[in-house]
Order: C-alpha cells, then sequence, then structure tokens
C-alpha cells in the first residue's frame, strides 16, 4: 500500500528518470505510431479497451513501443498484471507465478495477466513451463522481443498466442515524440526549441527507436544548457535556449545502426548484401558491408558468403571471381580488421561488376536431384576403370588427345540421360566464350539462361 514515503520515493525516482521513461504514454490515446497494431479498428485495440485480451507477443525493434504497450495494458485491465523479465525470471519463479494466477482466479474470479519482458531469452525449459497454463488460460502473457519469435520463441508457445508485429517508428512519428517531450510539464517544459531540419536529423541518427531520440534530445538539451552557463530554473519559456546542431551532434559523437549477430537484423542485412553483389549494384552492396563490418561483424563470415556467391551466381561467367573472393577470405585471416575492410569491399565490387551465371549451381542441384531419386544408371563400361579381369571387353574408349582439337564426340553420361540435362550455359562471360559452335550443336536447344530455384542464399 502507498504511504507518504513511498509517494515521496516515487516523486525522487521521477525526478531523475530519463526523460524517455518520464515521456512514456499512460493511455492509447497517448500511444505514437504503430497503427497497423493498435490503430483504430484492429483487434488489439479492441481488445485492450474490451479487456478481453488473449496471450500474445510483441515483436519489433527497440524502442517501438513494446513494453509500453503493455504497461497501458496494465493500466487499463481489470485483471491483475505480473511483470517479470527473461533475464532474471528462473522456471521456479514462474510456476509460482502460474500457482498464483490459478488459486486468484479460483478465490476470486481475477485473470492474470503475466509480461514477459525478452521473453526470447527464455530457454526451452522456461518457455514449456508457460505451455498449460496459457493454454488453459491459468493466465494471460504478453512476451516482447525484438528477435523473430518464429525462431526464438517455442513453435507450441506461439501456435496459442497471438504475434503482433511492431514496426520502426516513421520521421513523422519521431517528430511527435519529440514535440511531447519539448512541451510537456514533465518533459523540458517549453524551455528549449529545436528545428524541424534538426527533429529530422534526430529521427535519422535514432533508426525510428523513441528512446534514443528522447535520449538524443535530452543530451542535446543538457549541452546546450551548459553551453548558456544557465540553470534549467533560469531559463523562461518567453526565452526559450535553441538546440543548435552542433549541440546535437556532441550529444551524439558516432550513429551506428541496429544490428544484432545473431538475429534478424544479421540475416536481413547479409541478405540484402548478397542481393546486391548478385544484382550487380557495387554501391549497395559497400553500403551493407560497412553496415556489417561497423557493426562489429566477423569478417570472415562475409567472406564465406563472398566465396559462396562467387560460385553460386557468377560460376565460370568469370572463373577468376572464385580466386577473388577466395584471396579476400585469406586475407581476413591473415591480417583481419581493420585492414581487411578494403580486401573485403575489392572483393565485393569486383563481384557486383562480374558478369553472372549460376548455370553451375543450377547444374549440381539438378544432379543431385537426379542420383537422390534412386533411378539406376550404368556407367558406360568404356568408361569404367581398366584394373580389372574382363576389363577387356568393356569396349573401346576414345582418347581426345588423339584427335583434332582434342574433342571427340563420344556418350559421357548413362543411359537415360543426355547433354544439357544439369548445365545449361549461359552466353555471358568466359562461359559463353568457351562453348564452341561444335559444341552448343550438343545441346537440346539454344543457350539458356536458368534462374535461380529459389530466393534463398
Amino acid at each position: 500500500m502507498d504511504n507518504l514515503f513511498s509517494e515521496q520515493t516515487n516523486q525522487i525516482l521521477n525526478a531523475n528518470a530519463p526523460l524517455a521513461v518520464k515521456m512514456r504514454p499512460k493511455s492509447l490515446d497517448e500511444y505514437v505510431g504503430q497503427k497497423q497494431a493498435v490503430g483504430e479498428g484492429t483487434w488489439l485495440r479492441q481488445a485492450i479497451k474490451a479487456d478481453a485480451l488473449s496471450s500474445l507477443i510483441l515483436y519489433g525493434p527497440a524502442g517501438t513501443g513494446k513494453t509500453t504497450l503493455a504497461r497501458i495494458i496494465a493500466e487499463t485491465t481489470h485483471a491483475h498484471f505480473v511483470e517479470v523479465n527473461a533475464i532474471d525470471a528462473t522456471v521456479k519463479d514462474l510456476r509460482q507465478a502460474i500457482s498464483e494466477a490459478k488459486e486468484r482466479l479460483l478465490n476470486t474470479g481475477v485473470r492474470t495477466i503475466l509480461f514477459i519482458d525478452e521473453i526470447h531469452r527464455f530457454s526451452r525449459s522456461q518457455q514449456d513451463a508457460l505451455l498449460h497454463a496459457v493454454e488453459n488460460r491459468v493466465l494471460i502473457m504478453i512476451g516482447a522481443t525484438t528477435e523473430n519469435p518464429y525462431f526464438e520463441v517455442n513453435s507450441a508457445l506461439n501456435s496459442r498466442s497471438r504475434i503482433i508485429e511492431l514496426e520502426a517508428l516513421s520521421s513523422e512519428d519521431i517528430s511527435q515524440v519529440l514535440d511531447k517531450a519539448l512541451s510537456h510539464t514533465e518533459g523540458l517544459q517549453n524551455k528549449f526549441v529545436l528545428a524541424d531540419e534538426l527533429k529530422e536529423l534526430i529521427a535519422q541518427v535514432s533508426g525510428g527507436d523513441a528512446r534514443s531520440a528522447l535520449n538524443s534530445l535530452e543530451l542535446s538539451a543538457q549541452i546546450a544548457l551548459a553551453r548558456s552557463s544557465k540553470s534549467f530554473d533560469e531559463i523562461d519559456e518567453g526565452a526559450p535556449l535553441e538546440i543548435l546542431r552542433e549541440d546535437l551532434e556532441a550529444a551524439n559523437p558516432r550513429t551506428g545502426l541496429a544490428y544484432d549477430k545473431k538475429g534478424d537484423q544479421h540475416y536481413d542485412t547479409i541478405s540484402a548484401f548478397i542481393k546486391s553483389m548478385r544484382g550487380s549494384d557495387p554501391d549497395a552492396a559497400v553500403y551493407y558491408l560497412a553496415r556489417m563490418l561497423d557493426s562489429g561483424e566477423d569478417p570472415k563470415f562475409i567472406a564465406r558468403r563472398i566465396l559462396i556467391l562467387a560460385s553460386e551466381d557468377i560460376g565460370n561467367a568469370d572463373p577468376q571471381a572464385i580466386c577473388v573472393a577466395a584471396a579476400a577470405f585469406k586475407a581476413c585471416e591473415v591480417i583481419g580488421m581493420p585492414e581487411c575492410r578494403i580486401n573485403l569491399a575489392q572483393a565485393a565490387v569486383y563481384m557486383a561488376l562480374a558478369p553472372k551465371s549460376n548455370a553451375s549451381y543450377m547444374a549440381i542441384n539438378k544432379a543431385l536431384e537426379d542420383v537422390r531419386s534412386g533411378k539406376k544408371r550404368d556407367i558406360p563400361n568404356y568408361l569404367r576403370d581398366r584394373h580389372r579381369p574382363g576389363s577387356e571387353e568393356y569396349g573401346s574408349y576414345l582418347y581426345p588427345h588423339s584427335y583434332e582439337g582434342g574433342y571427340v564426340e563420344q556418350q559421357y553420361l548413362p543411359d537415360g540421360l543426355s547433354r544439357g540435362d544439369f548445365y545449361r550455359p549461359t552466353e555471358r562471360g568466359w562461359e559463353g566464350y568457351q562453348i564452341d559452335s561444335r559444341q552448343r550443336d550438343l545441346y537440346e536447344s539454344d543457350f539458356q539462361s536458368p534462374t535461380h530455384a529459389s530466393e534463398d542464399e
């Protein structure tokens, strides 16, 4: 129960809290952005207003309002609200929370909402401990995660929950958040002004993260205050202090984009990097390379992906590509960062500019598909090893070097297969140049331009 001392404690804590905490919305009407998830007419908004939630998982980047939304639910629901953090909670804690929820439901009819922040950090056993309680609605679970729940949360728990995806806030959303913080009585109280172009700059720096934007604003205001040699109370609302670009730049000496070495950002960025090289865009390839290197990605991981692409997407259209990729990988092993960034950049640009062919990639996939089908295909006798009794009856093998041009027409494939079933060369680069007119006639049709079997790397 709150008393005079607890009220004083809360006032002191709130006075010293970061601006991002002070500006946290307390109702759906104050909540900014995420109209696709919690806007008018959405299931989630209606469920919150009707206090009729089922278990759900809030998924999205940092600073998009997952915890805030959970706290809004805590303020509006008639259910008992319990909050745990996946970093600290144990299986024992979860079982106790479930037991108390069951007792509360049976004795008073009051439901329990259990909010689990960073639910992706729960082990499988911790997640499994929630299954029956969630399924039987002994409690309503709200999980929050920055990681894709389809990968990081048990499928059984996913199937018992609705997954709500939150998106990075737009520049307009961030500007709205900043305007509120500048004017609010618990914020900067109209004692500072910030030009629209600097609001846009904060939006760019924050990358759609409201918490990061508010932290930038707070630090910039503190630097502006120090520059003015005034205290906060000495500033008159009628003559507010202007936050300058230099204040903002001092508050953000180094900005970086969100990145995780094992999560969605990791996979999204490497995917964009590969597709940019495949799509012959050197600028995009170098940009995504820079994002990964700046975030501390292992350069050997990047080099391995370049090495794969050199064969998968360039192949014999430019056989030199695999040599460049291999050299870049070796440079990462021998030299390391920061110098190997140059080798990686050279390799990435080379791959982007090289002619493209996935003929070898498609050929091995099709050949493996045929081999794994189990069809019996005998090797022609004249191609078999001669070092065994009876090999003299295998028939004559035509030695290509005994013929003009080092080539003689001869069946190499087993019966049932023909030239072109697997390897379909393109006319691009070295690959097209090496297939002369005599060999072209061996293919069932003219040169092909095979496409990838899928968009996966």
